[in-house]
This record gives structure tokens, sequence and C-alpha cells, in this order.
């Protein structure tokens, strides 16, 4: 079910697209395009969405965006074995496209119509936490039915079951988990293992070899973390202390550079000792090069999610519930996670991962144990205004 990091999803993850233009949310399509097109402010509500009839029963059909290489596929990368299934069960039929290569971008595709109150022509997206709580916020998304949930809300993991964006998961339903870790390569540090986000920063026998990401939430949460504040209650002065620690950084060369996915290539051949990395892409480098580790700092690690949504207006509300919660029956969620190799946030899959798998039933970064998830941080909600600062400070220090 794995496959490799150069010829699999890791060579095109849906995580080596986040910020491609380097500016994170300042990218086109960004928080620039929230005032532009008119859009309300944080905390106001379009009036013009809102819920739309369901053509479920008369069209038995649903309509799924997702990220890049996000799906378990058939042999020789030929259809996909669990949406095929789902199908043969339900004879609802799902047109599947793989259509978002970044969360900022896929905004800017869907915001017009959705203030406008039209139907996106999708009746399920799959779209980061950050942008999710957006998407909520502004009341663009509908209210789930939880009598056509029953396998999520049973098997939903504790870890994902009431975030603050979404108090009750009303709204959402996580597709995967995103555990930011700290990755190193021992032949690069000499046997020594790397642990914290001290060690990458203070470390002089790591100058010049230290990757952070350019995900803003990701190295700011975990830097933060290591300062002893909490991702999900930092305040400015908190935030500025974090970023000029990192300047300091960049400025002693020890930060060699920030990065989206491609620190995979450096990290397996040495030229980065050790980063700050996605855990999926871990687990899957691990696969060739036992030589990369992983660690979690005692001080925690930053948890995210991208998740399933149903947009307003959307035709199949129903048919998309229904798939939502197929993927929280332990088979389907197995075959996923055997694929993807992030965190799958369904209770009682080991069993049938292991059937796939035994390695990855094994990994906590997969299935976290309480200890893992009970180190697990997520970063706060931002309102507007502070989503804005926040990522045009981040751009300055990574040079973007």
């Amino acid at each position: 079910m794995r496959r490799s990091i150069t010829s699999g999803r890791g060579a095109l993850t849906r995580r080596s697209l986040l910020r491609a233009a380097g500016g994170g949310a300042l990218a086109l399509g960004g928080i620039g395009a929230l005032g532009a097109c008119g859009i309300p402010a944080a905390g106001g509500k379009d009036r013009t969405a809102g819920v739309s009839d369901d053509f479920s029963a008369g069209e038995k059909r649903v309509v799924f965006s997702n990220w890049t290489e996000y799906m378990d596929v058939g042999e020789d990368d030929k259809g996909y074995p669990s949406l095929a299934a789902f199908t043969q069960r339900t004879g609802i039929s799902v047109k599947y496209t793989a259509d978002i290569n970044d969360n900022n971008e896929f905004f800017g595709k869907i915001q017009q119509q959705l203030h406008n109150g039209q139907d996106i022509g999708r009746d399920l997206i799959c779209v980061t936490d950050w942008l999710a709580a957006r998407l909520i916020r502004l009341g663009w998304v509908q209210k789930l039915d939880p009598t056509h949930l029953p396998h999520a809300y049973a098997n939903l993991a504790a870890q994902f079951r009431n975030p603050s964006w979404d108090p009750g998961r009303a709204h959402s339903y996580p597709w995967t988990g995103i555990a930011t870790v700290i990755a190193y390569n021992e032949k690069a540090t000499d046997g020594r293992k790397v642990e914290s986000i001290s060690q990458l920063l203070d470390d002089p026998r790591l100058k010049g070899k230290v990757g952070f990401l350019s995900e803003m939430r990701d190295t700011m949460g975990m830097t933060l973390l290591d300062m002893g504040k909490d991702p999900a209650k930092f305040t400015d002065d908190d935030y500025d202390a974090a970023v000029a620690r990192l300047q300091k950084g960049v400025d002693s060369k020890q930060i060699r550079r920030f990065t989206g996915n491609d620190y995979t290539s450096d990290l397996e051949k040495g030229d980065l000792a050790a980063c700050v990395a996605w855990a999926g892409d871990v687990v899957q480098l691990q696969a060739d090069n036992p030589s990369v580790k992983f660690a979690i700092p005692r001080a925690g690690y930053i948890s995210s999610s991208d998740n399933l949504l149903v947009p307003a207006k959307a035709r199949h509300k129903t048919n998309a519930e229904k798939l939502i919660d197929y993927y929280y029956e332990p088979g389907p969620a197995a075959r996923l996670a055997a694929y993807i190799n992030y965190v799958c946030p369904v209770e009682g899959v080991r069993e049938e991962l292991a059937k796939l798998d035994e390695a990855l039933a094994d990994s906590t970064l997969i299935l976290p144990d309480k200890e893992m998830a009970a180190k697990a941080h997520p970063f706060r909600t931002l309102s507007e205004a502070e989503e804005k600062t926040y990522e045009e400070k981040f751009a300055k220090l990574i040079g973007a």
C-alpha cells in the first residue's frame, strides 16, 4: 500500500505545494482577496449564503474536491478502490477531482460564488483547519446532520473532537491529521539525537544544516512551544519574541533555509542534518532510508488537520454526509491511512491497518497512542487582522 517518496504521493505530496509562492496567506487568493472582493470581515456572515435544496434522493452522485495524491489508488495508479467500493455499496457515484493545490489558491477560486450565494459545483471539499475556520465564520458551509454520520460520531478520535473553530464538529470532520515533528538524519548528526527546537537553533554542530518549514503555523507553533508558550493562547509579544529567536538563527546562518515539502530530499541526502517536518513525509522516508529518525519534543508538537466540509448551496448534502461517514468505518479508513501515511483520525482502525501493513499499524505517527496524543497542540484560530499581521512578519523572516 505504501508508495516511495520519489515515485508516489511523496513526490508531489499535498504539503509540497503549500505556500508555493513563499508568502503564505499573502499569496494570490489569500488575505488580500478578502478585502478586494468585498467579503465580510471576520465575525460577519454573508446573508446570501445558506443551505440548499437537497437533491440526493433523486441524483445518486456526489462531487468531491480534494488535494493531489490524497486518496488511495489501485494497481498501476488506476482508479480509487475505496471510492469504487462506496459506489458499489450505496449506488452513489463519486466525481472525484484532485484540484486543490493550495488553500489560498482554492479559496480564491470559490470565494466569489460563495459570497454571492451560488453553488460552487462541489458537494464536498477538503481544506486545512484555518481555512475551514474562515469558511465556517463566513457562513459558507452547511451544518452536518448527525443522523447521517453514525460511524463518524462514534469513531472520531478524542483529540479531534472539539476544535475551537468548530465546537462539537457541527460543520466538519477531519480527513486526516497532520503532526509537525522534528526529523533528523543520524548519519549527518554522527549518531546524535535531535529532540528539540533549541537544539536546532543553538547546537553549533548543526550550523548550516537546519531546516524550518515555510508554513507559518508549524514553524511558529513549534518555536512557541519550545519557549514555554501555548500556541493556543499566545500574545502578540510572544509571537514577536519567537520571530526574533528565529531571526537570530537566520542571521547566524544556523538555519540553512525555510522549505516546503522539498526538505525531504535534502534530509535524505544529509544536506539537512535536522529539520521541522511533517510526520507523513517521515513515515515514507523511513521506508527507504533507516537513517531518517524523528523526535517528539518534550514540549509537544503542533497538530492540525485537513477537513471535510459541505459548501453552502451544494446539491447533494446527504450523499456527501454518507461519504464522510463511510471513511469513518475501520476498513476504508485503514486503506486510506496505508496510502497517505498521515495521522488517521479514526478510532479502532489498528486491526484493519495491521492486515495491510504491520509497521504502519505500529507507527505512532499514523495511529498516535495516548502519550503521543497528549503532546498535540493546536495553533489558535486567528482573526483576520492577526492573520495578516502575523503572515507579514513571517514572510519577512523567511525572505518571501
